[in-house]
């Protein structure tokens, strides 16, 4: 029973911040470098950032560079992303992925995939 929840999102005004969760559990989260994508409508699904298995290596989006903030909790099976300083164009359905790869690479075939949660960031 592979599976990745998240939660976290929700409707914030620009400025704000939101902290998204993702909950993994049927494999062995050590093993894999998890990644968080967005999709807004009508657009392209977009790598946001990526932590590799012991959390040595991030990636970011330009895009979200200095306002996003990744981070994991092997013992938790838990992987975070701290969203500061949102803006209009955050708004997305915000996804998280796992990889199994020692580094996290954004443009990688990620093998497990969560449902995803609604980010609305509007005044």
């Amino acid at each position: 029973q592979t599976r990745l929840v998240e939660s976290g999102g929700g409707l914030v005004q620009p400025g704000g911040s939101l902290r998204l969760s993702c909950a993994a559990s049927g494999f062995i989260v050590d093993y894999y470098s998890f990644g968080w994508f967005r999709q807004a409508p009508g657009k392209e699904r977009e790598g946001v950032s990526c932590i590799s298995i012991n959390g040595g290596n991030t990636n970011y989006a330009d895009s979200v560079k200095g306002r996003f903030t990744i981070s994991r909790d092997n013992a938790k099976n838990t992987v975070y992303l701290q969203m500061n300083s949102l803006k209009p164009e955050d708004t997305a359905v915000y996804y998280c992925a796992a990889d199994l790869s020692f580094r996290c690479d954004l443009g990688a075939a990620y093998d497990y995939w969560g449902q995803g949660t609604q980010v609305t960031v509007s005044s």
